[in-house]
């Protein structure tokens, strides 16, 4: 039998898992997709859980329940692609004959001495536990510090202002305005919600160091009593480690078919592909999809045939009961509609509807 593996079963590969369940399989070919948890956690809502606003079995969603599906559960340590074999921790090396790597991001530290030992994260659901605990952990009127004003930083605040009233809550970043990429009016929305909110805004800070509570914006130290990291990302040490060509990012250049050009075995989904647009689920989705249609192309012997991939805009929460976003290019949202809007997408997304 041949094998199809799928390294990570977030929301590109699960995608790709779902597409391929819906048509009928080669009958010589094993759909495989490896995975450390044995569900999808929806990543986007990673906040909530840390803040304490929801239960991590509402942000749990099942993998497929399909005999044509085998499920293997591990941590992968290297990918061999001359070889076409994957190693893991815990158990034996399993070889392929087509690929998946969609093994997601870490944390980008940025080179700051002390940031990774001294803040929380919120890129694993094993993290997120953590954070939560350590959130939890805070004494009334504590102090805790975001780093990084960009989506992930202020959906954290907003919501950990929901579940803490109690806690003074700072939102740091090192450039002048909060959400960058956003236009100047939605960031002028998200800032006066914030300062309603009694949430501190620190912009153009230029850290240096984190050691313990204290925090060296150069020579000013900003004290905390907890700092959760929300300041970029990279991938993971495994696609790093591949001697393939990749941006200045770290992510893997690929060709039309989301093929890596001197390893058309090999496709590349999510936060590790080089994309002409920022990582999101919705990417992931949107390339997950094409990618299961080239697949099948292969299978039938035909040339797959792709248009381009149009996302459909950006949404984010300020707590439960506000939010913003855009829709296309042009359409601005921001309070009620736009949170109904996000809550949607996550009733889609725990139904495998997208």
């Amino acid at each position: 039998m041949k094998k199809f593996v799928i390294l990570g079963g977030g929301y590109g590969g699960l995608t790709i898992a779902l597409n391929l369940l819906e048509k009928d399989l080669p009958d010589d070919t094993e759909l495989v997709m490896i995975d450390r948890s044995p569900f999808q956690g929806l990543k986007t809502e990673y906040y909530a859980l840390a803040s304490g606003t929801i239960a991590e079995t509402h942000i749990r969603v099942a993998y497929p329940d399909d005999p044509r599906l085998q499920l293997v559960y591990g941590e992968v340590s290297d990918v061999d692609i001359t070889t076409k074999q994957i190693n893991f921790h815990d158990k034996e090396p399993l070889s392929y004959d087509w690929l998946v790597i969609g093994l997601g991001c870490v944390d980008s530290y940025h080179g700051i001495v002390g940031a990774q030992e001294f803040s929380s994260s919120i890129q694993t659901l094993a993290q997120t536990r953590a954070t939560y605990q350590k959130i939890n952990n805070i004494a009334p009127y504590g102090q805790i510090s975001i780093i990084g004003g960009g989506l992930s930083g202020v959906e954290m605040a907003s919501e950990l202002r929901e579940s803490r009233p109690d806690l003074n809550i700072r939102l740091i970043d090192r450039g002048p305005s909060l959400l960058s990429a956003f236009p100047s009016n939605l960031q002028q929305y998200v800032r006066d919600w914030m300062m309603e909110h009694h949430i501190e805004l620190r912009t153009q800070v230029s850290l240096v160091r984190l050691d313990g509570g204290d925090l060296y914006n150069q020579d000013e130290i900003i004290r905390t009593d907890a700092t959760i990291w929300t300041a970029g990302i990279q991938p993971t040490p495994v696609v790093e480690a591949l001697n393939v060509p990749k941006d200045r990012q770290g992510r893997i250049l690929l060709n039309e078919y989301h093929q890596i050009p001197d390893y058309e075995d090999v496709f590349v989904v999510g936060d590790c592909a080089s994309l002409p647009f920022s990582p999101s689920a919705q990417a992931a989705q949107a390339q997950g999809k094409q990618i299961a249609e080239v697949i099948q192309a292969i299978w039938k012997g035909d040339t797959p045939k792709l248009g381009a991939i149009k996302l459909r805009g950006t949404l984010g929460s300020l707590g439960k009961k506000s939010g913003f976003g855009i829709m296309g290019k042009r359409t601005l949202m921001t309070g009620k509609i736009a949170r109904m809007l996000k809550s949607g997408v996550l009733w889609k997304s725990k139904r495998h509807f997208g």
